[in-house]
């Protein structure tokens, strides 16, 4: 094919694949913004920047940027802890932190969370923004806490028996929901309005062709909304919790963004992503975004599987899908204020309930019980606690599972004869993890025969197992009659008890 038509197709595919991700970001980016308690418009600013911004930058060439439903619910316990001055401050400092991580060429290692961790830290996310946005379907505050939204829901459901409106907010939120399940089905239709979009622009008809007596968006204009953050705002950084907060936006931001970039990299052939450089990318629209007071940023999957699917080819498509972003601001702001709460919130208990792997779990339950155990103690764990506790409680667990998986320790004995010491042989990894399972094993040999314990065959030995191999050894040979006959071979290789071990004491 000739350059210049190559180049014309290579156009015309980004430009069709910019206005399907405009599409679909226009309402998320605004349910998201409203149900992190900020004004609507932040979460198009937020679209704007990772389009404009991300969108230029190096990294990866297909990913699309801007507010993600998995950092909602830590957004909106920042702002209504913090107040809204000084979510600009932590999303500021927080792309700072990954732009200095990316500088540092740390992007690759996020490949080594566990990916149980992520996931459970997602469908936590997921099943708090369900249970906080079923109160907004029903035009109803929710209560603080994820414990607490749970308790509240049979109230919600007495409320929606006792009539008033949030019967009608109930079922244009359920109306919403169902258009989202059943449009993709109606394949015609959904390659030329994406679901997102023809779910919110139904509900908001109906609304105002019957009138309904529903809450709607708030409009207060860009230009009111952006709010940078002063000077005083940053004395908030010396709060222990402020500080968390920056991490925990760090952390999740950056895993989920580099997650979402290895996903997107098995949807096409094209160039492969940087890691650190997509980290660098984010911690740039994320500094930006800091900078307006506008909301945090990830790689979003939702926008990019749909930016893959509607054939782009190079960077330009999400470049342009915050063009066309910008121009809707600039064109169209009232239309913001036509669209009913109750149909974004169902929007995102939509997007909570993709958040969570339903048909992953028993699978993965099944093969490797264990990561999903590892899954659900996450999962829980953030709706019992919040996020950042949550995903530290998950990564605890995971360590210790690995531990404990790579902690597998043999015992093996050698008779040479009734009157010569029994040969005992430890092999694998030895650790406390394995330590009372050992001592059993140990515990389990003649009581009257000495022994002579040969540690060379572990690759690793702690030193609470050392000291306690040493000890048995030295008790069992006390009251076998015997002196202590630890081998020269038990201090293991080189001497050093194993790689990164501690060699015993002798015997």
């Amino acid at each position: 094919m000739p350059v210049k038509f190559k180049a014309r197709a290579t156009l015309r595919a980004d430009v069709t694949a910019s206005l399907v991700v405009f599409l679909v970001a226009l309402p998320l980016c605004v349910g998201i913004a409203v149900a992190s308690g900020v004004p609507a418009e932040l979460g198009l600013v937020t679209g704007i920047v990772g389009g404009l911004v991300v969108g230029l930058l190096p990294g990866s060439s297909l990913q699309v940027s801007g507010p993600a439903a998995g950092l909602t619910v830590l957004v909106y316990e920042a702002v209504q802890a913090y107040g809204l001055a000084v979510l600009g401050v932590l999303v500021l400092c927080a792309g700072l932190l990954q732009l200095l991580m990316g500088a540092l060429r740390l992007g690759r290692w996020f490949r080594a969370i566990s990916v149980a961790v992520v996931q459970g830290m997602l469908a936590g996310i997921g099943m708090v923004l369900i249970a906080g946005q079923v109160y907004a379907m029903a035009d109803a505050k929710a209560p603080a806490g994820g414990p607490a939204k749970i308790v509240g829901l049979p109230g919600l459901g007495g409320d929606l028996l006792g009539g008033g409106i949030a019967p009608t907010a109930a079922l244009l939120g359920a109306g919403t929901i169902a258009v989202l399940v059943l449009w993709p089905r109606w394949r015609r239709a959904a390659k030329v309005l994406p679901a997102p979009l023809a779910a919110v622009g139904l509900a908001t008809a109906a609304t105002a062709a019957f009138d309904l007596p529903v809450a709607r968006v708030r409009v207060q204009g860009v230009l009111e909304a952006v709010q940078p953050p002063g000077a005083q705002d940053f004395g908030a950084l010396l709060s222990v919790g402020v500080a968390a907060t920056v991490l925990a936006f760090t952390l999740i931001a950056s895993a989920e963004s580099l997650f979402s970039a290895a996903a997107v990299d098995r949807l096409h052939d094209g160039p492969r992503t940087d890691y650190d450089k997509e980290l660098m990318a984010q911690g740039a629209g994320n500094a930006v975004c800091g900078a307006l007071g506008a909301l945090p940023m990830t790689a979003v999957i939702v926008r990019s599987s749909a930016n893959v699917a509607a054939g782009a080819r190079t960077k330009l498509s999400r470049v342009l899908h915050g063009v066309w972003l910008l121009l809707f601001v600039a064109a169209l702001p009232g239309a913001l204020g036509m669209i009913p709460v109750a149909t974004l919130a169902a929007v995102l208990v939509h997007a909570g309930w993709r958040l969570i792997p339903v048909r992953q779990f028993v699978p993965l339950w099944r093969d490797h019980r264990a990561e999903a155990v590892v899954l659900a103690v996450t999962a829980f764990a953030i709706v019992g606690t919040n996020l950042f506790e949550g995903v530290l409680v998950g990564l605890l667990l995971a360590v210790v599972k690995t531990a404990w998986e790579i902690s597998h320790v043999q015992v093996e004995t050698e008779d040479a004869g009734a009157d010569q010491a029994l040969r005992v042989r430890v092999l694998g990894n030895a650790t406390f993890l394995r330590l009372p399972k050992l001592l059993d094993q140990l515990e389990s040999l003649p009581a009257d025969r000495s022994v002579e314990l040969n540690l060379a065959g572990l690759r690793h030995v702690d030193h609470a197992c050392g000291m306690a191999l040493a000890a048995w050894e030295e008790e069992h040979n006390s009251r076998a009659g015997a002196a202590p006959s630890l081998s020269p071979a038990a201090q293991g290789p080189a001497g050093s008890g194993g790689p990164g071990g501690s060699a015993p004491p002798p015997g």
